[in-house]
């Protein structure tokens, strides 16, 4: 007998159809014909099965299921054993992480292996995630800092793998990327042009932007679908100072009234997408127009040192020494910098993820987020919100910005998720097999198999090669192996995130929102940037 657990009655109930018929596939077809039998008994006691077994059982339901509903009815988490088999297979890999890095990074960012961190000249360990001594990820930093590679660790609590550690409040990571963002802009941009060359040939920043009426104001309404052929319009032939409005949340919900330069296009205003960049984070020039921070340690204006320090704790010389010592390793080793992320569970944790991005978009570091897009895969918060969840409560307009369309108003998760798909966001049908590395709930309905760790679920996940050679064996040309994604050339990095959505929740450009309540899905969270 092997390490393998199946459920009591499933077993039992697999073998008289499989000695019966002496086809694995074929009793499994049986099997699921009057699933009620032992999806009654799911959750209940679990006996030892030896290995080959149980591949067989798992092998029988993915090739059965693959053949007959097709592979994308197969499921699994990214981070279960036999998530690699079901991909190749063509069916659903689900993830929950954000999808920020696919929008900001591309499609098909996929990140830098774990043995390229040792490569890294600085390194943010950024999360709650990395202070522990045996995270997976640890021999690799350990291995970086023989190189000389500095780890700085930011999270609510001391590590004991870095050289230095900035100690936040919880769930205001976010505050602190957008100060560190606000000093990279002064000095490397403004002040000298560190990264123009970067900011010209690989980001967004040069894009032209739309700007609409709004009230009594004008906001950003959408990429124009060129550049401008340089970073910024100030100071060039007819140009003119505009004030443009933008949200900040850091108070409640509200308004923030800055200058950007804008050139007329049409019967319309255009800016780039670094000047509101810089209106955003607070970077004043002579001439625009708008309420500006008085310098570093302005505490009452978003987004500078100072004020971080009131949210985060963090003493605004530290963030100061942050920014810099960011910018200069990046500048000098061609961007050879990364942030390795933690898991922020908070509710608004993807606007803090995208701050973070923002930072290696302007730094020229584009392998330096060690963490693995979800860009391919399907994200599972939304999944269950659709095929397992309820009607819910939340009013998805609370979470909007001051100067919103209403989109949102009254509307729920569900429903909003709902008209997505019906857009053509990619989402996977209800699984008939799923692979679990850890309980999810609730449970998506119509599972026939369920394959996990604990007793709730119908099969201990087997050996994942046994299961593969299975598979080989019984799907007999029935099942096709899926081609790997061939290699994608670098692509364009962004710091605008160009959807209706983010634009009617204030968060296109990068925002910080303060930990507090939220609901387990926000629009903003689906958005894909083909």
């Amino acid at each position: 007998m092997g390490g393998s657990e199946v459920n009591q009655a499933l077993v039992r109930l697999y073998f008289e159809a499989r000695d019966g018929l002496r086809d694995p596939v074929a009793a499994w077809a049986e099997l699921t014909a009057n699933s009620e039998l032992y999806r009654q008994a799911r959750g209940g006691r679990r006996v030892p099965l030896d290995d080959a077994t149980a591949a067989e059982l798992a092998a029988a339901a993915i090739v059965h299921t693959a053949s007959e509903h097709g592979s994308d009815q197969v499921a699994a988490l990214s981070t279960a054993p036999l998530a690699g088999l079901v991909g190749g297979l063509g069916g659903a890999v689900l993830t929950e992480q954000s999808s920020a890095p696919a929008q900001l990074l591309g499609p098909h960012f996929r990140g830098p292996r774990p043995e390229d961190w040792a490569d890294a000249a600085y390194v943010l360990l950024w999360g709650e995630n990395n202070r522990n001594v045996r995270a997976p990820g640890s021999p690799w930093v350990i291995a970086g800092r023989y190189k000389g590679q500095k780890v700085v660790a930011i999270g609510p609590h001391p590590t004991r793998l870095s050289d230095e550690t900035l100690v936040v409040r919880p769930g205001t990571d976010g505050a602190l990327a957008m100060a560190v963002g606000h000093v990279l802009l002064k000095e490397f941009f403004l002040d000298r042009p560190a990264f123009a060359a970067h900011a010209m040939a690989r980001t967004d920043l040069p894009a032209l932007v739309r700007l609409r009426e709004l009230e009594d104001g004008l906001v950003p309404g959408g990429m124009l679908g060129r550049a401008a052929g340089r970073l910024s319009l100030y100071g060039g032939d007819g140009v003119m100072a505009t004030e443009v409005l933008l949200p900040r949340f850091d108070v409640g919900p509200g308004v923030l009234r800055r200058g950007v330069p804008a050139v007329r296009d049409g019967d319309g205003l255009v800016t780039t997408v670094f000047d509101l960049l810089l209106a955003v984070y607070g970077l004043a020039r002579p001439g625009l127009p708008g309420n500006w921070p008085g310098g570093y340690d302005d505490r009452t204006a978003p987004y500078t040192p100072g004020w971080q320090e009131a949210h985060t704790g963090v003493a605004a010389s530290r963030a100061l020494k942050l920014a810099r010592e960011l910018g200069v390793t990046a500048e000098k080793t061609g961007g050879r910098c990364m942030v390795v992320p933690g898991w922020l569970d908070t509710p608004h944790a993807d606007t803090a993820y995208r701050a973070m991005l923002a930072l290696l978009v302007l730094t020229g570091c584009r392998q330096g987020w060690a963490q693995a897009s979800g860009g391919a895969g399907v994200p599972l918060v939304p999944y269950l919100v659709l095929h397992a969840c309820g009607e819910d409560r939340a009013d998805l307009g609370a979470l909007s910005w001051a100067l919103a369309d209403g989109m949102f108003d009254r509307r729920t998760s569900r429903t909003v998720l709902l008209d997505a798909v019906r857009g053509g966001l990619p989402m996977a049908p209800p699984p008939r097999v799923l692979a679990l590395s850890r309980w999810i709930y609730p449970l998506p309905p119509q599972v026939d198999l369920l394959i996990g760790p604990d007793e709730r679920c119908d099969l201990a996940a087997p050996d994942a090669r046994l299961v593969a050679d299975m598979v080989a064996k019984l799907s007999d040309g029935q099942v096709e192996t899926v081609r790997e994604e061939p290699e994608i050339g670098e692509q364009g990095m962004r710091t605008v995130v160009d959807h209706a959505w983010m634009y009617e929740y204030g968060e296109a450009l990068p925002v910080y929102r303060p930990p507090g309540v939220g609901v387990p899905l926000k629009p903003t969270q689906l958005v894909r940037v083909r």
